[in-house]
């Protein structure tokens, strides 16, 4: 029956070409699409790392025209007892700009060994920063004022800094930076929960954490507030007056991390929907030109599927070889496709796990055998309803 099968199949080479590189192209962009729903939907399974429900971030550009770093440092200080001393804030932090949910980046390289690991997000913060955010401490721990006299400057890095630089040996205490220079490397002190700073659906990446300094005040430009649950809008009015008044000429903006999470996860699902669009453009052309052919190979084979039904051939049976052949079409397509497909896991292609790749491959297996299956069952039933007499007296 097989070898049956496949000697129609040859024999319409041409007209089952076609087929074959439609079916394959959809293969390969249905790969596509759920590689990248495999991959978002791993990242959104792993917890955010930060509690940013009642945290604001204010944007602000320094305006005051000193270039004295003591008088700079006791103008902010005094700006954040302000903030701080109101009812409804449970805690303040100045932060650089690129804070979680935000479309800054400062990115630079970490040096262990020699070996340099680039792509590191670096983040300025003060020790409050922790309060703020609810950050999770894994191992060692946060900053503190003592860290000011550290002979060593103090870093905190997060799981995938970890992971990627010492493994699963033990990251605190380690020195990072040029070997040959001991007074210009950086301690980590602590190992922080990773924090996915691009929102729900994008991996966290590598990540460390500096303190600030007497002259961070020059160049910070956001504070973080985290107020009491229900805080409303007439207090944010409140203190966007108390800062307002306090930088007179300065440009101040209130936003919500909620918010800016929001934001976030709509950007990430961009890419899906587009690639959605065109699959499922793809599938309806397939499964149109599938119910074509099938339609079309009905018609044309009437003769031979009238003779079938007339030497003994069930209704069941003739549905079954055009739903069969259908299939093996699917199957020579589908090994062409998983060929390439599995090159991306092979080559370590976009840097993901091969397990990524792994899962979409079964996805799009299964999807495109499921399509095939389905839209071959109607016209597999109208061969079935052939009638023997009427189709030999038509040929």
């Amino acid at each position: 029956m097989i070898k049956h099968l496949f000697k129609l199949i040859w024999n319409k080479k041409k007209q089952n070409f076609l087929l074959i590189s439609e079916i394959l192209i959809s293969f390969m962009v249905i790969f596509a699409v759920f590689t990248l729903v495999v991959y978002d939907y791993q990242n959104y399974k792993k917890p955010m790392g930060i509690d940013y429900e009642n945290v604001w971030a204010i944007s602000y550009n320094n305006t005051l025209s000193t270039n004295n770093t003591d008088s700079l440092t006791q103008y902010y200080e005094t700006l954040k007892s302000t903030i701080k001393s109101m009812p409804q804030v449970k805690a303040v932090a100045f932060a650089s700009s690129n804070l979680p949910f935000f479309q800054n980046i400062s990115q630079g390289g970490v040096t262990y060994h020699k070996k340099t690991t680039m792509s590191v997000n670096w983040y300025t913060v003060e020790d409050d920063y922790k309060e703020v955010f609810n950050v999770q401490v894994l191992e060692g721990r946060w900053f503190n004022k003592n860290d000011a006299a550290a002979k060593n400057v103090p870093v905190v890095i997060n799981e995938e800094l970890k992971k990627q630089l010492f493994g699963n040996g033990e990251a605190v205490g380690k020195l990072l930076g040029d070997d040959g220079d001991k007074h210009t490397m950086k301690k980590v002190i602590g190992v922080v929960q990773d924090i996915k700073v691009r929102g729900d659906y994008a991996d966290p990446g590598y990540a460390a954490f500096s303190r600030t300094d007497t002259g961070s005040y020059h160049w910070l430009g956001r504070i973080l507030v985290k107020v009491a649950p229900g805080t409303d809008a007439a207090f944010e009015g409140k203190l966007y007056k108390t800062l307002a008044n306090y930088m007179k000429d300065s440009d101040i903006e209130i936003e919500h991390m909620v918010n800016k999470r929001t934001e976030t996860n709509y950007f990430s699902l961009v890419p899906i929907i587009v690639l959605l669009v065109v699959a499922c453009f793809l599938i309806i052309n397939v499964a149109l030109g599938l119910f074509g052919v099938l339609w079309y190979n009905i018609n044309k084979r009437r003769g031979e599927i009238g003779l079938r039904r007339a030497v003994g051939a069930t209704g069941k049976v003739v549905s079954t070889q055009l739903v069969a052949e259908s299939l093996i079409l699917t199957t020579l397509s589908l090994i062409v496709g998983c060929f390439f497909a599995v090159q991306f896991p092979l080559l370590n292609v976009f840097n993901l796990p091969a397990g990524i790749y792994v899962t979409a491959i079964l996805l799009s297996v299964t999807f495109i055998y499921l399509l095939v299956f389905i839209c071959s069952l109607y016209p597999g039933r109208q061969a079935a309803g052939v009638y023997p007499a009427v189709a030999l007296h038509e040929d």
